[in-house]
């Protein structure tokens, strides 16, 4: 859906896909860097140019998430037992991410991929220092 460059000098090959990115339709995005600093020269230019600029994952969520086709983003039930049990242990309030990864006895990775995906289909959102309740 689209391209996230992190870091780019001015004759850099992300530039490049970015570039590719563009002519095919695609979102782009740019991690801000450094005033005058060579590795960032790129990326400040993108931005200076229309990229979308990129801060945290919330701002490329907000620019993707109208376009994921109606994946499952109504709020059904989940199919996944396990969405299911982490749904439940929300219901409780709030939890921090390694709370949620020692109840799921999953490791804080697994945890924030299974996460993302119920953020994606609209079952929980996350909120600053990586809390998550269920969506309402």
């Amino acid at each position: 859906m689209g391209v996230v460059v992190v870091e780019a000098s001015e004759k850099s090959g992300a530039l490049i896909t970015a570039s590719l990115a563009l002519e095919q339709g695609r979102s782009v995005f740019a991690v801000p860097g450094m005033p005058g600093s060579w590795a960032a020269r790129g990326t400040n230019k993108l931005i200076k140019e229309g990229a979308k600029l990129v801060e945290g994952p919330e701002d490329i969520l907000e620019e993707i998430l109208p376009q994921v086709p109606l994946l499952k983003r109504e709020k059904e039930k989940p199919k996944d037992p396990l969405e299911n049990l982490l749904l439940e242990f929300l219901r409780e309030g709030p939890k921090h991410v390694d709370e949620i990864s020692r109840f799921l006895k999953k490791s804080p990775q697994e945890t924030l991929g299974i996460l993302l995906k119920m953020e994606l289909e609209g079952l929980v959102k996350e909120l600053p220092g990586k809390v998550f309740l269920i969506a309402g």
